[in-house]
C-alpha cells in the first residue's frame, strides 16, 4: 500500500494570483487512536482558505508547512483508529476539519480526522453537494441559532445571501419559520427566491435602508452580515431594541449600544452536522455547486473563491 497521496499544498505565505499553492505527493496520513482515515472525494471551497494562503490567519491559528488548504471534506472511511467505534469502513462521511494547528487540510486524497468531527454524509446528494455543506451549514447555524437567537415569527436580513454560506442562511432560517429579507446582486434574486427569500433586495439600491424597512413591515429581530459590502452601516439602525447583530466578516461593526451584538468563526460541531444531514436528505436544504475543479486546479478553485463573486458553493473534487 502506498505511503504517499496526492494533494495540493504550498510551502509559504502568499496571494492567490501568484499561485503559490501547487499539486504533488505528500505523505499519506494514517488513522491514530480515536481517529478515521477518510478518502477524500470533495472538497469544498471557501474565502477562509483563500486567506489561510495569504497569511491572513497566521496570528490566530498556527500555521505548519508544507500547508494543504481546506477545511470541508466529503468521502469514504478507509480505516479507523483504536478507540474510534462511530463509523467503519466503507462509511460515507463528511466534516468540518478545522483543527488547532492549521496544516492537514482536505485539498488531498486523505484526510485522518478525530471521529468527533465526523457525520454520516446525506444520502440523497452527491458527494460533491456534500461536501459543500460542512462550513458553510455550521457557520449559519451558529450564526442564526446559536448567536443570533432566531425563532418562527421574528425577521431576519441575511446580507450577502447568495453566497455559500449566506444561501444556507435562507433556508434554514425559512425552516425555522422567520421571515426572510435577503439582500444581494439583481441577478441573483431569483435564486433567492427559490431558496425560500420572502424580500429581495438589490444592494446598489440608493435607498437601501427604506426598502428593506418597508419589506420588513417593522423592526429587524436579527441582522446577519455575511458580506464585506457597507450594506451594514446603511442599515444597522433598523434593528430593534435589543435585537441581534451578527457577522461573519467584521468583529467591529458600527452599531447602537442597545443591540446585542457578535461575530462568529465557526466552530466544529458534529451533531449540528447531523442535523443539516436529516435536512439535506428531508429536502429542506440544498447546496447550489455552481462550479467543480479537479485537484490540479486547486490555485484556480482559490482564485475563484477570492473574488466573493460566487453563487452558492464551488468544490474540488478527487
Amino acid at each position: 500500500m502506498s505511503t504517499k497521496m496526492k494533494a495540493a499544498y504550498y510551502e509559504a505565505f502568499g496571494s492567490p494570483e501568484e499561485k503559490p499553492v501547487k499539486v504533488g505527493e505528500l505523505p499519506k496520513p494514517s488513522a491514530g487512536e480515536g481517529e478515521v482515515l477518510i478518502r477524500v472525494k470533495g472538497a469544498g471551497v471557501n474565502p477562509v482558505d483563500a486567506y489561510t494562503v495569504r497569511g491572513m490567519l497566521k496570528d490566530a491559528f498556527p500555521c505548519k508547512f508544507p500547508l494543504i488548504p481546506g477545511w470541508d471534506v466529503a468521502g469514504v472511511v478507509e480505516e479507523t483508529g483504536h478507540a474510534a467505534r462511530r463509523f467503519k469502513k466503507g462509511d460515507a462521511v463528511f466534516a468540518y476539519a478545522r483543527r488547532p494547528e492549521i496544516q492537514h487540510g482536505t485539498f488531498a486524497e486523505y484526510i485522518s480526522l478525530s471521529e468527533a468531527y465526523v457525520a454520516a454524509a446525506p444520502a440523497s446528494v452527491s458527494i460533491e453537494e456534500a461536501a459543500g455543506i460542512p462550513l458553510v451549514g455550521l457557520t449559519a447555524w451558529q450564526s442564526l441559532f446559536d448567536a443570533g437567537k432566531l425563532e418562527a415569527g421574528q425577521t431576519v436580513l441575511i446580507i450577502g445571501a447568495s453566497g455559500g454560506v449566506g444561501s444556507v442562511a435562507i433556508q434554514l432560517a425559512k425552516n425555522a419559520g422567520a421571515k426572510v429579507i435577503a439582500v444581494a446582486s439583481s441577478a441573483n434574486h431569483a435564486f433567492m427566491q427559490e431558496l425560500g427569500a420572502d424580500a429581495c433586495i438589490d444592494y446598489h439600491t440608493a435607498d437601501i435602508a427604506v426598502d428593506i424597512e418597508k419589506a420588513a413591515g417593522g423592526p429587524l429581530d436579527l441582522i446577519y452580515d455575511c458580506s464585506r459590502g457597507d450594506v451594514l452601516t446603511k442599515t444597522h439602525q433598523l434593528l430593534k431594541q435589543g435585537g441581534y447583530l451578527v457577522s461573519i466578516t467584521n468583529s467591529k461593526p458600527e452599531r447602537r449600544d442597545d443591540v446585542k451584538f457578535q461575530y462568529v468563526f465557526v466552530e466544529p460541531n458534529a451533531p449540528q452536522l447531523e442535523e443539516l444531514a436529516r435536512l439535506t436528505d428531508a429536502g429542506k436544504l440544498k447546496i447550489h455547486v455552481s462550479k467543480t475543479y479537479p485537484l490540479n486546479e486547486a490555485a484556480d478553485a482559490l482564485q475563484q473563491i477570492e473574488t466573493l463573486h460566487t453563487k452558492g458553493k464551488i468544490v474540488i473534487r478527487m
